[in-house]
């Protein structure tokens, strides 16, 4: 039985997404082991880790107890009725793919900040029943995240937890939201709406906050209580208070501050586009795969939205040519750096007779470039990449320039750390960051490549 208010809300909650906690020690992996438990037929439960999924299945084994029978090996339990838990971890972007068409009524992801927003999407859309009397739903727990790399939690339930939002939801309030050409949009209620010639179904999402104070069995208990309040700010009001505004301590190795892309974007909104003529295009190519393709246009200082094309629609680099001058039309840019390490190199290959000012970046290759201090060298042309950016948003003597504010901007310029080596800084691999982030940050990088200005660069 839920042992307080707010896991009885959570319980009887008709959302088809339940977000659940904010703070520590208010019941979550109980709330999702019960669900599972009394309510379903088919349930599946994660953590990001395998490690971490010790303390969940131990804590299934004391409330389960006889009444069903535990496959260690699968990790699967099932009831003697034929109803089934199972559980799994998704370590590596890669391995959201193991769970593809394995359907389950119930899902639940405890510490929802530690998953990425495709591993999490892609689960769920495995979210079913054939049983037309069975509840299908999906829970997820967790406390405000500890960085960049979690925010898109504090994104998609936004309307509950982001303070600025233009029309606050209240705890336990449904709102009903779906994915439209590629952008979620949220609607007034669960009716189904035409749309071009598709149906579509919006499904429901709310928020239910969870204090310590609200656990019988902690909330008394003065030992945890003073390891909460022992911890130093933000994160003792993270955890103690389940504080989603309150600001984490970034990465000291974190390239760009957060709070520099956050008032780039700002003054985005505040602008309108400049009437100069286009400045620059950077361009991430792709072909095929997960990853996009990415064009970003600048204006001075002013950057467009970037446009974006999934790789499957790349697959060669005469298409590729083909997509960019379809999207420029009459536009003729001031120059364009292409990314051209391998796919990159036929995309520059196909745009150079189109385009004259053509310039291929090559990121491997040697730099000469000094911060503004003039104290940190670039190890390569990635590092300057990044470096000159970073100079660019410093608020005290940067270029004043706006981004778009999309949080994929956010997360992608946010996201790289570096190191400073004898050779000068190092940028972290593109692949450490894609495993953070779960997908490759093609965005930042064209806004990058916008940025990095009209130079000779070595092709090979």
């Amino acid at each position: 039985m839920p042992q307080s208010s707010p896991q009885w809300l959570a319980l009887l909650s008709r959302a088809d997404e339940v977000f659940y906690g904010g703070a520590a020690g208010g019941g979550k992996t109980d709330l999702v082991l019960g669900m599972a438990i009394e309510c379903h037929q088919h349930s599946a439960i994660f953590r990001r880790v395998y490690p971490n999924l010790f303390g969940v299945m131990r804590r299934a084994r004391e409330i389960i107890g006889e009444r069903a029978q535990e496959n260690k090996a699968d990790k699967i339990w099932t009831f003697p009725e034929g109803r089934t838990i199972e559980f799994g971890a998704v370590q590596y972007e890669d391995d959201k793919t193991n769970w593809q068409g394995r359907a389950h009524d119930f899902k639940g992801f405890d510490e929802i900040t530690e998953f990425t927003k495709t591993q999490y999407e892609f689960v769920c859309g495995w979210n079913r029943s054939t049983d037309p009397n069975q509840r299908v739903r999906i829970l997820v727990t967790g406390n405000p995240p500890l960085d960049e790399a979690g925010s898109w939690v504090v994104r998609r339930w936004a309307a509950w937890l982001d303070k600025k939002f233009h029309r606050p939801a209240k705890p336990g309030e449904l709102r009903w939201y779906a994915t439209v050409k590629g952008k979620e949009r949220e609607f007034p209620d669960e009716t189904p709406t035409d749309i071009d010639g598709e149906t579509i179904y919006p499904r429901s999402r709310t928020f239910i906050p969870a204090l310590l104070d609200d656990n019988p069995f902690l909330s008394n208990d003065s030992r945890y209580r003073s390891v909460l309040q022992s911890l130093p700010e933000p994160l003792r009001s993270m955890l103690l208070y389940g504080d989603f505004n309150a600001a984490t301590k970034p990465d000291p190795f974190q390239v760009i501050p957060t709070d520099w892309v956050r008032a780039a974007q700002k003054r985005w909104l505040e602008r309108e586009r400049p009437t100069t003529p286009l400045t620059a295009i950077g361009i991430d190519a792709a072909r095929g795969g997960e990853d996009f393709m990415t064009l970003a246009r600048r204006y001075d200082n002013w950057f467009d939205e970037v446009i974006k094309w999934p790789g499957v629609h790349v697959p060669d680099g005469p298409t590729a040519a083909t997509l960019v001058h379809s999207e420029l039309g009459d536009e003729t840019p001031g120059f364009i750096n292409v990314d051209v390490i391998g796919i990159g190199s036929s995309t520059y290959d196909h745009l150079v007779p189109i385009y004259e000012a053509v310039n291929p970046i090559n990121a491997s290759e040697g730099s000469d470039y000094r911060d503004k201090s003039g104290k940190l060298k670039m190890r390569n042309i990635r590092a300057e990449m990044h470096w000159v950016m970073r100079d660019a948003l410093d608020p005290v003597d940067g270029d004043n320039l706006a981004l778009p504010n999309d949080p994929e901007i956010l997360a992608d310029l946010c996201a790289p750390r570096y190191k400073v080596t004898s050779a000068g800084v190092l940028i972290e691999d593109k692949s450490e960051i894609k495993a953070r982030i779960g997908r490759s940050p093609d965005v930042g990088e064209a806004i990058m490549l916008a940025h990095l200005g009209n130079k000779s660069w070595t092709l090979y």
